[in-house]
């Protein structure tokens, strides 16, 4: 089994930053991919970033330009530099991994959420 604790979120204001931590414990596991996904009141769970071990990232346009994805293998940590936010990035942030279990079986795992509020 593997946990995910994040961390980091709270209240920014509009053209602030913020940074999100997701960190992986458990044991007999390897992560290939790690993303921050975000849901607003009323809307669907979207995702705003991934990384795949190596190093490849992907973001959501909403997301390029203004956050960062960026991972720790070592430590099995991700994090969300968010630049700019704008009130419409207001969303719970889930922190998503994909993990080989026992190297036998693959398994998506998800955090609990961390909110992030974008207001003056």
């Amino acid at each position: 089994q593997v946990q995910l604790v994040e961390s980091g979120g709270g209240l920014v204001q509009p053209g602030g930053s913020l940074r999100l931590s997701c960190a992986a414990s458990g044991s007999n596991f390897r992560i290939d991919v790690m993303s921050w996904y975000r849901q607003a009141p009323e809307k669907e769970r979207e995702l705003v970033a991934r990384i795949v071990n190596g190093g490849t990232t992907n973001y959501a346009d909403s997301a390029k330009g203004r956050f960062t994805i960026s991972g720790d293998s070592a430590n099995n940590t991700v994090y969300l530099q968010m630049n700019n936010p704008l009130p419409d990035d207001t969303a719970v942030y889930y922190c998503y991994a994909n993990a080989l279990i026992s190297g036998r079986t693959w398994r998506a795992y998800w955090g609990q959420g961390t909110q992030v509020t974008v207001s003056s």
